[in-house]
């Protein structure tokens, strides 16, 4: 660690020689001066790391020196030192951009601890990190072979997530490769758990299912709507719960999550299959026995999400709740964001309010397309980091700041995830086949069995055939379906891109939260 060099400004400098000598031993360089001009001479031509700056000083006051350090070093950490504890200076200060302050007298050991904690923190987060890791690590992996329900996947998937998210501070890239290859082995679990578990969940043969698709709605949302506070129902579509988490904090100053839960996306995790099953609270099969026409099967170039609301409709009326007001919109444009934000009051004026933003799935499938989002979005930090930053700017997220002002319940979910991809495995196909990467349906399929979760008799686990004789197969951990025809150029192309509808804990464990209004 190389040596960081404190300027330490203060006109009675000859009295703090004893704090200067302990730093110094500490192993800081010092460099000390009695006045404000003196040290933005000796910042003209010289770096410093931080400076320890003296509020009260004769000539020009600690407050105007922090001022003309900060016009040519904005970067520089500065805390002020001061014997004056009233509320203004403290909020000219802090509006001043101030790093900390310190209230005279101080001893060594104050001054030290903030040194460690502005020069130092980054490096001593990444120990702690580390180090706590490490003792996770072999709890992780017994978990995940102590054959886990549903339950304790979702929990599991959260402690991963919680720990690369935590492994960002750090900068071992050891124990980043460590973890990955941790999540990895846990997906490659995950997919046996789910071709073990799938049929008798979505048949309702066993007891303890998990919230799916389907029943998301009457048990997750339902019971929080009231014609006495409005509810607002936000569906982000592909939003995985590591991006949930990315934007968590934006929302914690207008919102306050009183519940966080997951659930469990149904297969394909596709927009067309989970949306539907989201908003009829039908399994896809039920959807085409009893709205056919309302069903668009996957050859036809239609939206296949056109009858959302009419669906919720249905919904409420097979529930008995015919009495609930509400309010649908589908957000996929920008003209259509900028509407919302300005209008966001009106989506107070119903009891339930659903919107369906399209955004996240939208920036996925251009990162595919498009070298610039692959190089913004090079991995799974740069992926949570590119969705912080549109959010933050977003219309969606200025609207729900008008929201926060009014008394309200917020019901943020995703439909399903999304996985990095590296791993390409063949599979064959007739024209009819479906074009996704994570999962395909079609006649005749011809595919290695070790490597897919099949289901050769749709209706079984209440999907549609798409023709006659189809099925369907999905992918699991990291792989994506080529065709063997030009197999290397379509291997190349979709590599390391997010892709979704199979099986892995990011695309079917999906973010369900509450919360209401500050």
């Amino acid at each position: 660690m190389s040596i960081a060099s404190i300027l330490w400004v203060d006109d009675e400098i000859e009295v703090l020689e004893p704090h200067k000598r302990f730093l110094e031993m500490k192993g800081y360089a010092l460099k000390t001066f009695t006045n404000g001009f003196d040290a933005l001479e000796y910042l003209a031509s010289n770096q410093a790391d931080l400076v320890l700056l003296d509020e009260s000083m004769p000539g020009l006051s600690g407050l105007q020196t922090l001022s003309k350090i900060k016009e040519v070093h904005a970067w520089l950490p500065i805390v002020l030192v001061t014997k004056n504890e009233t509320e203004s200076l403290m909020d000219e200060a802090i509006g001043s951009q101030i790093s900390d302050f310190l209230i005279k007298p101080v001893s060594p050991s104050q001054v030290l601890l903030v040194l460690k904690k502005l020069l130092e923190n980054r490096r001593l987060v990444a120990e702690k990190t580390t180090s706590s890791y490490q003792q996770q690590f072999r709890t992780l992996l017994n978990a995940v072979d102590d054959n886990p329900n549903h339950k304790t996947w979702a929990q599991l998937y959260r402690q991963l997530i919680f720990w690369e998210m935590e492994m960002e501070k750090s900068n071992s890239k050891d124990m980043m490769e460590m973890h990955l290859a941790q999540k990895k082995e846990a997906n490659a679990s995950f997919f046996k758990f789910i071709s073990r578990n799938y049929l008798s969940w979505i048949k309702n043969i066993e007891t303890d299912l998990p919230i799916f698709s389907h029943t998301l709605f009457q048990r997750k949302v339902l019971p929080h709507v009231s014609s006495e506070i409005p509810t607002v129902w936000l569906i982000l579509d592909n939003l995985r719960f590591d991006q949930w988490k990315s934007i968590e904090p934006l929302l914690n100053v207008f919102f306050r999550v009183n519940e966080e839960e997951c659930f469990y996306s149904i297969l394909p995790t596709a927009t067309q299959y989970c949306r539907n099953a989201m908003f009829a609270g039908k399994t896809p099969l039920e959807i085409t026995k009893k709205f056919p026409d309302k069903w668009i099967s996957e050859e036809e170039d239609d939206s296949k999400n056109l009858h959302e609301s009419f669906f919720f409709s249905e919904q409420l009326s097979f529930l008995k709740r015919s009495d609930i007001r509400f309010s649908y919109q589908k957000i996929s444009s920008h003209a259509d964001a900028l509407k919302l934000s300005d209008a966001a009051s009106n989506l107070l004026d119903h009891d339930l309010s659903i919107i369906v933003y399209n955004f996240v799935d939208t920036m996925s499938h251009a990162r595919t397309e498009s070298d610039v989002l692959k190089e913004l979005a090079s991995d799974e930090a740069a992926y949570r980091s590119l969705t912080h930053s549109w959010f933050t700017h977003s219309p969606l997220y200025n609207a729900l700041r008008k929201i926060a002002e009014k008394k309200v319940t917020l019901i943020l979910c995703a439909d399903h995830g999304s996985i990095k991809v590296t791993n390409p495995i063949k599979v064959v196909g007739d024209r009819q086949t479906t074009a996704n990467l994570r999962y395909k349906s079609g006649k005749n399929l011809d595919y290695n069995p070790r490597e897919v979760l099949p289901f050769r008799e749709p209706n079984s686990v209440d999907l549609p055939r798409n023709s006659v004789n189809s099925a369907y197969i999905f992918a699991g951990e990291q792989n994506y379906f080529c065709y063997p025809n030009n197999f290397n150029h379509y291997a190349n192309h979709y590599k390391n891109t997010f892709q979704h509808g199979g099986i892995s804990m990011e695309e079917m464990i999906v973010p369900i939260v509450r919360m209401t209004s500050r």
